[in-house]
């Protein structure tokens, strides 16, 4: 019997048309209504279901769902060793046990770990989609679905590894000897059996109505959405530039719904970083939410603080992982920070370095942590309940007290509970054996899974947060979809992974069509409720973001039936403030004291930009380094200064090729392996052109003369005699003549050194340097670039005694003027500021 659209119905006057089309179909089959089943989509509709039938007075049918009655038919059983728990990461042990005697699994879980675990998430997944199903059957009938499934799967050879996966996963599937709970479902008598379709198909509740042991009746309250020319709600669309905006504008609405008197209000959790974000914003608000969807409790507090401490025993020993884990763990302290500052400062990368050092910052904590996971640190393969009991004792007496998840999380991962005996769940509990990275895989895996359900009034609330299908048919007074765009709402549902949508199809399993025809059917219910909300961002970063596909369907129905768009511009109740601008001035701060001490690099950021010198070299200010990063250009520049500073040092009569590996082999020991292959490459194809360089040049008579040199000088006269002028000089050859050649390697490009010296007097490392060797008349530099891609060339700074003398008079000028009050502003011109860490300091972007 179709319910359809009635004229001006709200949900309310729905169900009391259901509830009288109930009754007056049990009274013309003469069948009393007290012992009839209406079978509801989802238990929430039980309630406005339960005040209709209270409406009318009297007898009452038994009002459920499938599952629910199920349940109160009797508990289901519990899976024994080697059945389907439902559980995926448990399932995903058991698997890796179902393929231990297939040699293509095994070999494929030596030769590509990684992909052989996703296999066991494949197949997992495929069992369980399969007992899914064959639970929806008539039990009569499931040995012959069984049958034609496995028919249909081998009468088609195509597919390789994904099709034996798939027997495998039916085969586990149906050498499940469990009776579903549902099956107790069939042998129950009521005196009809009534099912409400809403939302597509159930296909458990049309196999109890086609079993035919009792009167039945199909209620179709689904909605046809290409034939809706003028639904019932008020559809407002939202249109945002972005994220933040979006988020803002759905509060805004829920807000606006509020205060009109349309509570209860649901928002549909169809993107769930926004419904995050909107519930962030409406708790400052003080508005009382419930939230029927949760989130994923690998998100939670609590199970952040426990995977940094399982990262911080399993993940190698990273010094990172280890101060992520004492920052979660332990309050803050000047101690803490002190450690990590050491550590930033020594380049520390492993946890084994800081054990050997002596008078360690917040040393106690370091021991008594290091101490604390030391049983989980033993390495090697262990049971899995091993592996449990040592992460309670990590963990102490109160493990994660005091945050949010840490019930949910210790139950997840069975340390807040025990397996029952004999279960499917003990059986892998005690029989895997998992090593240090697999049980951190194995435990990401469980708070990936599970679900965390917030602590909230559930009755009352006026805000309820529930998934789009969960919505209908209740009574709420206006729904806000936030996400109605094409990549969100009306998208393919997810298909599974080892099978086809034909064989899906074929083998009566959940098909994409399925799920998008469920959800075309669900957004069809939304438009009951008075008022619709829907909100979508218009890009996706540069890319337009065209609207959702079923509001599309919504506005071709109407354009067909020569009728307007349903849809309405929604009116943001948010005032517009009226801004006054204050713009910030150019950033300048009075002289400070001169630092005893110049660099080539601080007078390259005085004469660059002002600010930056009193920032980096004044104030001593820089930006921590990370101490896990891959290795950036300036690193291979100082390791490949060193290689050649060895080999030159160290130089003999022979094969220079082999001497040069020899260097880089000797200045690698202690550097990862991984982090050292692209230096590595780099520097062979440095090999042939730096030895071809190197024989040009001495043959024209250049013959090195030291290296790393490090020097300093006093330049400067008057109130400056003081300041100490200090650098260290790469290299210093000497020519056939006599003449001191200054060389600076450099990684850079021919082309952008060539451009640095075509003003000689804009170069400053080289005058600098210059001057710390006195400024000699007849002093030669020039740059040596020893990783262009065509060659090692050297770029030579013309004159560069008389610029180092010009620059000295520059500089005396500069620091007099500096040292009599003069101040340092920011400049913000040219590529000073592109890479600049005092940027947030001068506040460039804000300028007037």
């Amino acid at each position: 019997m179709n319910l359809g659209l009635a004229p001006g119905e709200d949900i309310e006057s729905f169900w009391r048309r259901v509830a009288a089309t109930c009754a007056d179909w049990l009274a013309a089959q003469g069948l009393p209504l007290r012992d009839a089943v209406l079978l509801l989509p989802f238990a929430q509709q039980i309630a406005p279901a339960r005040r209709a039938f209270l409406a009318r007075g009297g007898w009452q049918p038994v009002l459920t769902t499938t599952h629910s009655l199920a349940s109160a038919l009797g508990p289901s059983l519990l899976p024994r060793p080697g059945q389907i728990s439902g559980d995926s990461p448990v399932d995903t042990l058991a698997a890796d046990e179902l393929l231990a005697d297939q040699s293509w699994a095994q070999a494929l879980k030596r030769e590509d770990p990684r992909t052989h675990r996703l296999a066991l998430a494949r197949l997992v997944e495929t069992a369980h989609a399969f007992a899914r199903a064959a639970a929806q059957r008539d039990p009569a009938l499931r040995g012959a679905w069984f049958n034609a499934a496995r028919r249909h799967l081998t009468d088609d050879p195509v597919g390789g590894a994904e099709r034996a996966l798939t027997l495998v996963a039916l085969a586990w599937a149906e050498a499940d000897d469990r009776q579903p709970a549902t099956d107790a479902l069939f042998s129950h008598r009521p005196s009809a059996w009534i099912a409400l379709k809403a939302g597509g198909p159930d296909p458990l509740a049309l196999a109890l109505l086609a079993r035919g042991e009792a009167p039945s009746l199909l209620l179709n309250a689904d909605l046809d959405l290409d034939s809706l020319t003028a639904p019932p709600a008020r559809i407002e669309e939202a249109l945002c530039p972005d994220f933040e905006a979006l988020a803002q504008a759905s509060a805004a609405a829920v807000l606006q719904h509020l205060a009109a008197g349309r509570a209860p209000v649901a928002v549909i959790a169809q993107d769930r970083v926004v419904v995050r974000r909107l519930r962030a914003l409406l708790g400052r608000q003080g508005v009382p939410l419930h939230d029927e969807t949760g989130w994923t409790l690998a998100t939670t507090p609590a199970a952040s603080l426990l995977m940094a401490l399982l990262r911080a025993a399993l993940g190698g020993g990273a010094v990172d992982d280890w101060l992520a884990w004492l920052k979660l763990s332990v309050e803050p302290s000047d101690a803490l920070d002190a450690l990590e500052a050491l550590c930033r400062r020594r380049r520390i990368r492993r946890a084994e370095a800081l054990d050997a050092i002596e008078n360690l910052p917040a040393q106690a904590l370091w021991q008594s942590r290091r101490q604390a996971l030391a049983p989980l640190m033993g390495g090697g393969r262990r049971m899995l309940t091993h592996w449990l009991q040592d992460l309670r004792r990590a963990l102490g007496p109160e493990p994660l007290a005091g945050l949010e998840g840490a019930e949910g999380v210790l139950n997840a991962i069975w340390l807040s509970r025990n397996p029952w005996p004999g279960s499917a769940h003990e059986a892998v509990l005690d029989g895997s054996r998992l090593d240090g990275p697999g049980f951190l895989t194995w435990v990401s895996d469980v708070l990936e899974a599970g679900q965390f359900q917030p602590e909230d009034d559930a009755s009352g609330a006026p805000v309820v947060i529930t998934p789009l299908v969960r919505a209908m048919l209740r009574p709420f007074g206006a729904v806000v979809l936030p996400g109605a765009d094409a990549d969100t709402l009306g998208r393919a549902g997810r298909p599974l992974s080892l099978l086809s949508e034909s064989d899906a199809q074929a083998l009566g399993l959940q098909t994409q069509e399925a799920q998008r025809s469920a959800e075309a059917q669900a957004f069809a219910q939304a438009l009951r409720v008075p008022v619709l909300t829907l909100l979508r961002c218009t890009r996706a970063g540069a890319e337009p973001l065209p609207p959702s596909p079923l509001i599309e369907r919504l506005a071709a129905a109407a354009r067909r039936a020569g009728l307007p768009s349903p849809l309405r511009l929604w009116m943001d109740p948010r005032q517009p403030e009226a801004l006054v601008p204050h713009p910030v001035p150019r950033a300048s701060v009075p002289t400070s004291p001169l630092p005893a001490a110049l660099s080539a690099s601080a007078v390259e950021a005085l004469r660059r930009c002002p600010y930056q010198f009193f920032s980096r070299h004044v104030l001593g200010l820089h930006e921590a380094d990370e101490l896990e990063g891959e290795p950036e250009k300036r690193d291979y520049g100082t390791w490949l200064h060193a290689v050649l500073h060895r080999f030159h040092t160290h130089r003999e009569a022979g094969d220079m090729v082999a001497q040069l590996r020899e260097a880089a082999r000797v200045e690698s020991l202690g550097l990862d392996e991984a982090d050292f292959l692209p230096w590595q490459a780099s520097f062979e194809r440095l090999l042939p052109r730096y030895v071809d360089w190197l024989a040009g040049a001495e043959a024209a008579g250049l013959e090195f003369s030291e290296g790393e040199l490090a020097r300093e000088c006093q330049p400067f006269d008057g109130d400056l005699a003081g300041i100490v002028l200090r650098g260290r000089i790469d290299r210093i050859d000497r020519t056939e003549s006599g003449q001191r050649l200054l060389l600076d390697y450099k990684t850079s490009s021919v082309k952008d050194l060539e451009a640095r010296v075509k003003e000689p007097l804009e170069d400053t490392q080289l005058a600098v340097y210059a001057l710390l060797m006195d400024a000699e008349p007849d002093l030669g530099a020039a740059y040596l670039a020893v990783d262009d891609r065509d060659r090692v060339a050297v770029i030579e700074h013309p004159d560069v005694a008389a610029t180092a003398q010009r620059l000295k008079q520059g500089l005396q000028a500069d620091l007099q003027a500096l040292r009599d009050g003069a101040p340092l502003p920011a400049l913000g011109e040219g590529s000073a500021c592109d890479y600049c860490e005092a940027r947030g300091l001068c506040r460039k972007d804000d300028w007037a």
